[in-house]
């Protein structure tokens, strides 16, 4: 099925829907790599008004990606819930856009519709929508997910600390992780990309994290973010592993690349769910996930790369997660080239992921390689806390040194606290007052608390 449409005495035709929607984007470098942007701004409106007044039902009898070919394309369909959907199933894409940003669309409801709605849906009312837009929709979905303590509450915002070292040596990670706790970081989880892939070396800072957690007694979660086969492997041997992770995609050849599939994140959320660590709720799954990886892999089937990542929300929501974090500027230039790709990028996945109901948080990030600077993650920062994101990412001076790239600091969420007022998870916030790292407002306690914290660095007495 075909698509023209006429714009100042132009006649502009679409082959079918995966033109349509990719011609409909922003620019973006990765949709330009892969040959499926529009050649002007002219076209990109010309789809744009093309795909204002197409059904949102079409999305629901036309897949970007054959059913028979694809088992995200499978999940997609087969876990639609139409009677979520009825509310808004007679809207066009554009009619769903100006609904959405009514008062009508109220975080009641938007959590009512979110099993109704497919990604490509999403991903489509979100070309629609300026920024302004995505920002005002975003911040009116609200997603709870619990594990040891409650994440996503209005007012909110938790912090992943990430005390990454090149050589996983266990001092300096536990330095970081003294560091980001001094600053009110952690909330959301306590997450080490491991430098090896070495199941000894990985137990061991399961390990390392467990007793820190359990000696103090810190409402948070500890992650090593390895390979879901090696988790598995890991709670089999009896590891302490609170969160299950795995990055994943919007495609089933995208996933592959990585070494997955569907079942093997059901069999990783089962057996995460059988060590029953969590105190206020089951939802152990952290997933990330990226604009282009589905480019990168050579798999992602003439779709758009802002489309194939709102489907890979639709593999998150089907594990019930505690995180979901878009790595919004990690893979590089080559797929966001700039500062206002990375900004445009951040904003749109963190509203697709809300409104399919997804824990959607952000790694505001660039690579050095990347025409972006820390001002740009500035704005994203204040955007995203502005739009309700539930978590961001603590990485010591925002400089990853085993990764590479560059993040938020434990300092920037101090800043986005400061100036939009949020707080801490509350059971988190909680600790840190008992343990007189902050104080009632939720600022750093001037007496410096948590003195107590220093006695876990190897060579400190308790």
């Amino acid at each position: 099925m075909g698509y023209r449409v006429a714009v100042g005495g132009t006649s502009h035709a679409f082959a079918d829907l995966r033109e349509l929607m990719a011609k409909a984007s922003p620019p973006r470098s990765g949709d330009q790599l892969a040959g499926l942007a529009a050649g002007s701004m002219q076209e990109i409106m010309a789809a744009r008004i093309a795909l204002a007044d197409l059904p949102l039902r079409t999305f629901l009898h036309e897949a970007l990606i054959p059913y028979e070919d694809d088992e995200v394309t499978r999940l997609i369909i087969d876990t639609h819930d139409a009677a979520a959907f009825a509310p808004v199933a007679a809207l066009t894409v554009g009619e769903f856009r100006d609904w959405l940003c009514s008062d009508a669309a109220t975080s009641e409801v938007l959590a009512r519709l979110a099993r109704g709605i497919t990604p490509e849906m999403a991903a489509a009312v979100s070309k629609l929508m300026r920024n302004q837009d995505l920002i005002l929709v975003a911040r009116k979905c609200r997603v709870v997910s619990r594990f040891r303590n409650t994440l996503g509450l209005p007012g909110r915002l938790a912090v992943r600390l990430q005390p990454n070292h090149p050589t996983d040596d266990a001092a300096g990670i536990l330095a970081s992780i003294i560091d980001g706790l001094s600053y009110g970081c952690g909330d959301a989880v306590i997450g080490i990309n491991p430098a090896s892939d070495s199941l000894g070396r990985i137990g061991e800072l399961l390990r390392l994290l467990d007793e820190l957690i359990a000696r103090f007694e810190i409402p948070t979660q500890g992650c090593v973010l390895t390979h879901v086969t090696s988790a598995i492997a890991l709670i089999g041997q009896g590891a302490p592993v609170d969160l299950v992770f795995q990055s994943v995609a919007g495609t089933q050849a995208a996933n592959a690349s990585f070494g997955i599939d569907l079942s093997l994140l059901q069999e990783g959320m089962e057996a995460g769910r059988s060590q029953q660590r969590g105190t206020t709720g089951d939802n152990l799954m952290y997933f990330e996930t990226g604009q282009g990886s589905a480019l990168s892999a050579n798999a992602h089937h003439g779709v758009d790369q802002q489309t194939l990542e709102a489907r890979a929300y639709a593999v998150c929501r089907a594990y019930e997660p505690l995180l979901v974090n878009t790595v919004v500027g990690f893979i590089g230039p080559e797929y966001l080239y700039d500062g206002k790709q990375i900004i445009r990028a951040g904003l749109e996945d963190h509203f697709c992921g809300k409104l399919l109901g997804v824990p959607m948080g952000c790694d505001i990030c660039y690579t050095n390689h990347a025409e972006a600077d820390q001002d740009d993650m500035d704005t994203l920062l204040t955007l995203l806390g502005t739009a309700g994101v539930n978590f961001i990412m603590g990485v010591p001076g925002a400089d990853d040194v085993m990764l590479n790239y560059q993040s938020t600091s434990f300092h920037d969420q101090l800043y986005i606290r400061e100036v939009l007022g949020l707080k801490r998870v509350p059971e988190f916030e909680a600790w840190l007052q008992r343990m007189d790292i902050t104080d009632a407002t939720g600022r750093l306690s001037a007496r410096q608390g948590g003195q107590a914290l220093l006695a876990a660095l190897p060579g400190r007495a308790a």
